[in-house]
């Protein structure tokens, strides 16, 4: 299936390893990086993050156990993980 994750960086280093995470369950199709802004309000004493937003195929099985391995990431400050339609 395909999904769409838009996560939130402390640091932009970290996109490496996020990176590696993702392709050991999966395939990122596009990969978009939105820039370093400014929150609205701070985010784990953040006040600013690295936005970006992956395109990625992977099986449905394997959604789970990415989630439990981004919620161990203390870098990753927020994450969305949605379902793509096909179009």
């Amino acid at each position: 299936m395909n999904y769409e994750l838009t996560f939130l960086l402390k640091e932009e280093a970290e996109l490496k390893n996020i990176k590696e995470l993702v392709e050991l369950f999966g395939k990122i199709i596009k990969e978009e990086r939105w820039g370093e802004k400014t929150l609205v309000y701070p985010i784990k004493k953040n006040s600013r993050a690295y936005f970006y937003n992956f395109f990625i195929e992977i099986e449905k099985t394997k959604i789970t156990e990415l989630r439990k391995k981004l919620n161990f990431n203390e870098k990753l400050l927020r994450y969305l993980l949605l379902i793509k339609d096909k179009e």
